[in-house]
């Protein structure tokens, strides 16, 4: 006899749509290009952080307002501490975000090739939403977002395309679009564009996201932030006390406060990324790939002499992961993870083999 398991399920369960992320496989001598993650471990001054009589307090809850760790990253961009709201993950904060903001009459407007957790965001809240369709080289334009909404939000730079928007663009939207909330995903800016929290005093409906996961180091510790104005904290302080009021566990509030007191190395693990991913962009190139503009830690490339899941394939036969999306307008594209140097020699030399075969 087949249970069936839905039947208890409520029914909006049923409808859903999770979010996949990437393969976790345990593989030896695997090179893990597709989940975004640093090819090197967090700052030093994390481990010097975790000490034994602090892992001995974990017998203790946390502290609810997580307010070392807010206070490092106010002192970070040079804002208050009431502008600053952190969550377990950015995941974390974006449901947060999506549920204190978006739930109005009209809908929310994203990128149609985006980040693709804000469907499912849609549909667990039932927002209604449109999504406004990059142009024919891949690029978003905010001019089309002006249009009646009830919030905007887009990843800058854009994943999985990897090309970013100039602060100008992002101020010139704001000034037209002053009554619905702005939501800046800035997962990857570190790595060569242009954070819009610059822009949060200016502006009170802005509200810019950010992960420890890319440039800090950090996923395994999953910390999220956001920075705006105190009213839109307040907002989702309102939410997260409704749904979890202890989302900062206390080694990674120690951990996240760490990475942000250590400037020098935070430098010098993005700008590794840089360079090893204008390598590949240039080695991709000569392999007849084309490669999008990229200010991300990966970068968004289509093999033009053979099928990007063929490529796909054979890079994983090789023990080499890379994403590959079976979606409309980017089948044929491959978005890979800009890991260590050695990573990224070792993947253009599987792709030189695979595109000789």
């Amino acid at each position: 006899m087949t249970l069936d398991r839905s039947k208890l399920w409520s029914p909006a369960v049923s409808r859903l749509e999770p979010y996949v992320p990437g393969e976790q496989p345990q593989v030896a001598n695997l090179i893990k290009l597709n989940t975004n993650e640093s090819a090197f471990p967090p700052s030093p001054k994390v481990a010097q952080a975790i000490t034994a009589a602090e892992i001995n307090k974990l017998r203790l809850y946390p502290d609810p307002n997580s307010q070392l760790l807010r206070a490092a990253i106010a002192h970070y961009y040079k804002v208050d501490a009431s502008q600053v709201f952190v969550g377990n993950g950015s995941d974390e904060v974006l449901a947060h975000a999506f549920f204190a903001f978006f739930q109005q009459a009209l809908p929310l407007l994203y990128p149609d090739i985006s980040y693709s957790f804000y469907p499912v965001y849609c549909d667990l809240y039932d927002i209604k939403a449109e999504q406004i369709p990059l142009r024919e080289d891949f690029s978003l334009h905010l001019s089309d977002y002006q249009r009646p909404n009830g919030g905007i939000i887009f990843p800058n730079p854009n994943a999985p395309t990897a090309m970013g928007l100039p602060l100008s663009d992002i101020r010139e939207l704001l000034n037209h679009n002053r009554d619905s909330v702005v939501l800046v995903d800035e997962a990857y800016v570190d790595f060569g564009g242009e954070s819009a929290i610059a822009l949060v005093n200016e502006f009170d409906n802005l509200l810019v996201v950010h992960t420890t996961s890319k440039s800090r180091a950090l996923a395994g510790m999953r910390i999220g932030y956001a920075v705006g104005s105190a009213g839109l904290i307040d907002a989702l302080t309102r939410v997260k006390n409704s749904f979890n009021s202890y989302p900062i566990d206390r080694l990674a509030e120690l951990a996240g406060a760490a990475s942000f007191a250590d400037e020098d190395y935070f430098q010098w693990g993005r700008q590794q990324v840089m360079q090893a991913r204008d390598y590949t962009v240039r080695e991709l190139e000569q392999l007849g790939f084309t490669v999008l503009p990229s200010q991300a830690n990966f970068v968004f490339a289509r093999p033009n002499s053979k099928p990007a899941k063929t490529v796909f394939e054979a890079l994983r036969e090789k023990n080499i992961l890379v994403r590959y999306f079976n979606k409309p307008k980017i089948s044929e594209f491959l978005r890979i993870s800009i890991g260590s140097q050695d990573n990224m020699t070792a993947l253009v030399e599987a792709i030189q083999e695979i595109m000789q075969q």
